[in-house]
């Protein structure tokens, strides 16, 4: 049997399925923008990754660049 899912990790994927599926598949932006979002709300990610917040910022902006960017292609 699987072990359950972090909190975090559950978001994203909840997240992927929340948007009507393209082709077939779940949405990878909306996943992603779940994950930006877990990096500055969770207090789960917080007590995992210890990171500075201009580096949770850097990392937030880099995984939305990605998103906005498979958004274009889709």
């Amino acid at each position: 049997m699987t072990e359950p899912l972090s909190p975090a990790a559950q978001a994203v994927l909840d997240a992927a399925y929340t948007l009507p599926l393209k082709n077939g598949q779940p949405s990878i932006a909306a996943a992603l923008r779940a994950l930006a979002d877990e990096l500055l709300l969770s207090p789960w990610w917080f007590r995992q990754h210890r990171s500075a917040t201009a580096e949770r910022l850097e990392n937030r902006r880099w995984i939305l660049a990605i998103a906005a960017e498979l958004e274009g292609q889709q």
